[in-house]
């Protein structure tokens, strides 16, 4: 075989199956409860209609999920006249990296993008302490960013720049709601469902 096909594959899995954009909203339903492709499909587009989400694809990725040992298959159940169906559930290894995912997206994710908002959906799944750490990196990257927005130069002309002044707002809001959301995390003002739980 190719270089280029084993360059692209880790233990039998491609790469680019694990970094399919599907990979922490699924897991995070499988989290939930276990469920079959179809199940899946139709949840994650009930929920995340901006995923646009194909039964097939979904089928696809649970199968290389599988693979990489981070889900496993339940024995298949028939239910009425329906044909048999395999639901799937997480691993250990698959909830550890689900925990990983919800990190970096919450940290890395750029503002007001889609991977931000399915990182913060699942924000839960980490220990009070955890969740505020990642929050806080996050708002000292966005403070970064802000920062390094050139600012209008006397004489000039505003509407020349007016996109900085849109992205500088948007980070500062962006910086504003986590520094709140931040301290509801600490102050408990904020339900937590790891409340009783061991830091994960």
């Amino acid at each position: 075989m190719s270089i280029r096909y084993w360059s692209h594959r880790i233990g039998g899995v491609p790469l680019d199956a694990l970094a399919n954009r599907l990979v922490l909203p699924l897991l995070g339903l499988l989290v939930e409860r276990p469920a079959h492709p179809y199940e899946l499909a139709t949840r994650l587009n009930d929920r995340y209609r901006f995923l646009s989400t194909q039964r097939s694809s979904v089928t696809t990725l649970a199968k290389s999920l599988v693979d990489a040992g981070l889900i496993r298959p339940q024995r298949a159940k028939r239910v009425g006249n329906r044909p048999a169906r395999t639901a799937y559930e997480v691993t250990d290894a698959g909830m550890k990296e689900f925990r990983v995912r919800v990190t970096t997206h919450i940290e890395e994710a750029p503002a007001a993008s889609a991977r931000f908002t399915l990182g913060l959906a699942y924000i839960g799944i980490l220990s009070r302490t955890k969740a505020a750490a990642a929050l806080r990196r996050r708002v000292v990257s966005r403070l970064a960013e802000r920062d390094a927005i050139p600012a209008v130069h006397p004489g000039g002309i505003e509407v020349h720049m007016i996109e900085m002044a849109y992205w500088k707002a948007v980070l500062e809001a962006e910086i504003q709601w986590l520094s709140t959301f931040i301290g509801r995390i600490t102050s408990r003002d904020i339900a937590w469902p790891l409340e009783s739980s061991k830091d994960c």
